[in-house]
């Protein structure tokens, strides 16, 4: 239990603010010693130790945004359930007798089986939750150029795999098995730097786009900065402003302004829309800026909804062009079963409003005058960047450029705004595609196609950004790859725990079998020509390397006759 709490804390500081990458395989390490008992339920608590050592600083921001533990404490704990199925299913898989012979494909179950679960935490329930994912880790580690391969699911692998020969290694070294061991961490270094070789593009193939990003930051810090939505948009308007202290106005093709720079949505009201026009005109460009719609339920019966809008407006006036978010977030944007959750917590109304969901691709075509065309943008507002389906299908579809508006102001000053900018660059490899993620608060920041920032800005400040960044077309071999590689690890994972349960039954009935025998009168009847006693683990009895008997046992000779020896 030590060793796996002791890993899940390693690993969370592999992840932003730490970065220590290398932690991750460590951790990983750790966890499959802490898994050497052969048990089913204790190998599900260890699992769960490990997830709770990890999830619980890792997602220690929930706390900060709901302002109770409960939430954050209820999340964690979901999360480390999940860790627990992995551990409890790498138990059973390693008892099928192939990976008992073959110890050297034991690392290679270990990362089905993970990236398995991950794939599973990303989807369910409620939509899924991939925060925490190993492959968000390894932003700052050559294998962050495995992400253009295989997305998410060769990354997280890889870590993975790295950690399970690193504990092989750390076992003979136990043992005293030097050259064994100096062998395996040969292997490890192969495999963490080899991926360098993996070339990543960069240059620009459909010409640039001249970008300015404002962070306008919010007047007062926590989740109260919500009720200050116009001097908020004020600020973004302040900031689109100073952008003409490095360009001249009409110098910029597209101005980014993040979610809920205009919480009150300019579309309705007066005000806020007379403080978007203005800024747009000031800078001379169209700005694509964060909103709220609010649509109350027909004829008045029942809640109101809101929608989470991406909207762009132009110096002349608003566009038909809006992104709705597809996946609004359970328990932040949306309460589920809010009955039921209420009767543990009163924050479940801290959400008024529920958010429904968009169905249309992340797809944005703005129109870009310089160029003569428009150029499709893929978005994700927010959590929408940890979704690897969300933002591949847009780039395949023919984004050219990743832009991820985000809202962290109710997470105070903690890693939650350097995670999600951790993923943004990870998106950035994983596509080939520069990226610009636009906070409200921070962290800001523009990546490059090849995951390397291009410029950032602090957390809860007010900053701009400019940049021409290159756009692109090529896929990458992950987009082309698509959802086979989880499907493919899925299938896998399904297989091989099918192969564990149907060994582990098998080793029971024998176990019954020898025990019922042992049990058997030593004399005369049916059963005194068979074997008496087991000899080991796979099911053979001392008969069939002794040929005693009950017959032999009473005079004392081994037994004859071919019943007897079978």
């Amino acid at each position: 239990m030590l060793l796996a709490v002791a890993g899940g804390l390693a690993t969370d500081t592999a992840f932003p603010n730490r970065s220590w990458w290398p932690m991750a395989y460590v951790g990983v390490a750790l966890l499959v010693l802490a898994l050497r008992r052969d048990s089913v339920p204790w190998a599900w608590l260890t699992g769960l130790a490990w997830g709770l050592g990890f999830f619980l600083p890792h997602l220690y921001w929930a706390d900060e945004a709901v302002g109770e533990p409960i939430g954050w404490i209820a999340l964690s704990v979901a999360e480390a359930a999940l860790v627990g199925v992995f551990a409890a299913a790498w138990v059973l898989v390693r008892r099928v007798p192939l990976l008992e012979r073959r110890t050297w494909l034991q690392p290679l179950a270990v990362a089905v089986l993970w990236v398995a679960v991950e794939q599973l935490r990303a989807r369910w329930p409620f939509g899924g939750f991939p925060w925490g994912n190993l492959a968000f880790s390894q932003t700052d580690a050559p294998l962050v150029r495995l992400a253009s391969i295989g997305s998410t699911v060769l990354v997280s692998g890889a870590v993975v795999v790295i950690g399970a020969v690193l504990a092989g290694a750390l076992v003979r070294l136990r043992h005293l098995q030097v050259g064994a061991a100096s062998a395996l961490l040969l292997v490890v270094a192969a495999l963490v730097f080899a991926p360098w070789l993996v070339p990543l593009g960069t240059r620009a193939e459909a010409g640039t786009l001249r970008v300015g990003a404002v962070q306008g930051n919010v007047p007062q810090q926590g989740a109260e900065a919500g009720s200050q939505a116009r001097a908020v948009t004020e600020n973004h308007a302040a900031g689109t402003a100073a952008l003409l202290e490095r360009v001249e106005p009409g110098g910029l093709d597209l101005v980014l302004w993040p979610e809920s720079a205009a919480d009150i949505d300019p579309r309705t009201d007066a005000g806020v829309a007379a403080v978007v026009q203005g800024a747009a005109r000031t800078v001379g460009a169209p700005i694509l800026l964060g909103t709220q719609r609010y649509v109350d339920a027909p004829g008045g019966q029942g809640p109101r909804t809101r929608y989470n809008e991406l909207i762009l407006w132009e110096p002349d006036g608003p566009t038909d062009l809006v992104y709705t978010k597809q996946h609004p977030v359970p328990f932040g944007e949306y309460m589920p079963h809010r009955d039921f959750f209420r009767q543990f917590t009163s924050a479940v109304d801290l959400i008024t409003v529920d958010m429904a969901a968009g169905t249309e691709m992340s797809l944005m075509p703005v129109p870009v005058e310089r160029l003569g065309r428009d150029v499709p943008i893929a978005v994700g507002i927010c959590f929408e960047v940890a979704y690897d389906e969300l933002i591949r299908e847009s780039v395949v579809a023919g984004g050219e450029l990743i832009v991820i508006p985000t809202n962290n102001a109710s997470f105070g000053m903690t890693q939650e705004s350097t995670q999600q900018l951790a993923m943004s660059r990870f998106r950035a490899v994983e596509h080939g595609r520069a990226v610009v993620q636009v906070s409200t608060v921070g962290v800001s920041g523009i990546v490059s196609p090849n995951g390397v920032f291009q410029d950032t800005t602090g957390l809860f400040t007010a900053e701009q950004m400019v940049e021409a960044l290159p756009l692109r077309t090529t896929l990458t071999v992950s987009d082309r790859l698509g959802q086979w590689p989880a499907l493919l690890t899925g299938l896998l994972a399904a297989a091989a725990v099918v192969a564990g349960v149907m060994t582990s039954s098998r080793r029971a009935r024998d176990a019954r079998r020898r025990a019922s025998v042992r049990r058997r009168p030593g004399g005369g009847g049916r059963g005194a020509g068979r074997p008496t006693a087991p000899v080991s683990r796979g099911g053979s009895r001392a008969g069939a390397r002794t040929g005693s008997s009950a017959r032999g046992a009473r005079t004392g000779s081994p037994a004859r006759g071919g019943r007897s020896r079978r």
